[in-house]
């Protein structure tokens, strides 16, 4: 009947086609897991990059922070070395208004005793030009006369 090469050549003919249609129909069955790998690394690569972005980022903020303490640093350094000086080369009036501006009460001239005071709230004052008995500009009638005939108050025209 069939000589034992035959079979062995057939088996290994149909093990050989059945592995060529198993990896063909896997792979128009699943052609999604090379998207999925291409997709991963994507993934992988935006993880990387915004990391890095974090890291430059507060880096960034480090500095900065750092830098406006410096500033600040010096800023003070400079003032004690203005307030040292006005202390040592001005007259004492000039030198307790550098000192006081430090606090934020700069004043070009000495303060007066009104000025120590605390103020009286006082009404707004009427500024109208008037005759005693007249009504004067704050008045709520103010510029209107009086029509004897209707006994209404009516805009004056006068100018």
């Amino acid at each position: 009947m069939f000589s034992l090469s035959a079979l062995i050549i057939t088996a290994l003919a149909a093990t050989l086609i059945g592995g060529l249609l198993g990896a063909l129909l896997l792979k128009t069955l699943h052609p999604q897991e090379q998207q999925n790998r291409t997709m991963e690394k994507r993934l992988h690569k935006a993880e990387d990059k915004l990391l890095s972005y974090q890291q430059e980022v507060t880096e960034h903020f480090a500095d900065t922070s750092r830098l406006v303490n410096t500033l600040t640093q010096s800023y003070k350094d400079v003032y004690q070395h203005l307030a040292d000086s006005a202390l040592q080369l001005s007259n004492p009036d000039i030198s307790r208004q550098l000192i006081e501006a430090g606090d934020g009460k700069l004043s070009i001239s000495p303060p007066s005793e009104s000025a120590t005071k605390d103020p009286i709230a006082e009404p707004p004052k009427d500024w109208a030009p008037k005759s005693p008995g007249d009504k004067g500009q704050l008045s709520e009638d103010f510029g209107l006369e009086r029509n004897e005939q209707s006994d209404k108050l009516e805009p004056s025209m006068a100018s």
